[in-house]
């Protein structure tokens, strides 16, 4: 398989400049962070709350321009004006620019979940507008006042069916994932894993397989043991202010849980 990958690093210049009191510039991460080279198709970021990985995220979805799934672009959102200053300082390396793709964080995914239900809504709201106003007329007339409505519901169906808003969180995640993932595409995902239930987490590992297959990457920040088992993947640490690559085996997170589900009463003794 080619592992070309569309972006291949992320440099940072002009560090001294913003040295202060102000957030994101305190985190430590950010003060020794040099250049982060991508070496795998899929990426992970992983370390405690607080390290920086979701920030580091936020900002490099600023530098890049992505498309987001959210109410608001990376341009506007008020929740992104700190990682906008970030993202100034961002050198990114192509291997070759794609403009496919999305940036998506857990916590922006229902409001977009609501937008689109009101599109759905408002799209349904002036077909019978269209019918009131209508009557009488010629059924082309009727048909071609009322064409433009039913494409984009028609649109909205191919995409999600009945819709996001009529299934569980997990389902309606995981249809996101199988409706908007394309091939040639570069993601960055926020703690993807957070409506997923454990098996579900397995069916989004098989979505990430069969689009790495079809020439996609993947930057996630995770916390989850399972989407951070995916074979062949690079997993950096954000912990002790640096970032390193470890291993699989090596992280906290999955020595933590090994531990736990090989004795979990003998654990739950000891808090």
């Amino acid at each position: 398989m080619d592992v070309k990958l569309h972006l291949q690093s992320i440099s940072v210049k002009g560090w001294d400049e913003q040295f202060g009191t102000h957030f994101p510039f305190t985190l430590p991460i950010f003060r020794s962070l040099q250049e982060i080279k991508l070496e795998s198709p899929v990426t992970f970021l992983v370390g405690e709350n607080g390290s920086g990985k979701s920030t580091f995220l936020e900002a490099l979805a600023c530098a890049i321009g992505s498309t987001t799934v959210g109410a608001e672009s990376v341009k506007t959102d008020k929740t992104l004006a700190e990682a906008r200053k970030l993202a100034k300082h961002f050198r990114l390396s192509w291997g070759k620019r794609t403009h496919r793709g999305f940036f998506l964080r857990a916590e922006d995914f229902f409001g977009y979940v609501k937008q689109l239900a009101k599109t759905k809504q408002d799209l349904e709201s002036d077909l019978a507008a269209v019918a009131e106003e209508y009557q009488g007329r010629s059924k082309q007339a009727i048909n071609l006042a009322r064409s433009p409505y039913l494409r984009e519901l028609h649109g909205l169906q191919e995409k999600y069916g009945s819709g996001l808003d009529s299934c569980s969180h997990g389902e309606s995640f995981m249809t996101l994932f199988q409706s908007r993932f394309v091939p040639h595409g570069l993601y960055l995902l926020d703690e993807p894993e957070a409506p997923l239930s454990p098996v579900r987490q397995l069916a989004f590992i098989s979505e990430l397989k069969r689009m790495v297959e079809e020439k996609s990457q993947f930057i996630i920040a995770t916390h989850s043991p399972i989407i951070m088992a995916f074979p062949g993947a690079t997993i950096l640490s954000f912990d002790e202010g640096e970032v390193k690559r470890v291993a699989y085996e090596e992280l906290e997170h999955v020595t933590l849980m090994r531990s736990f589900l090989n004795n979990p009463e003998g654990f739950l003794r000891r808090l």
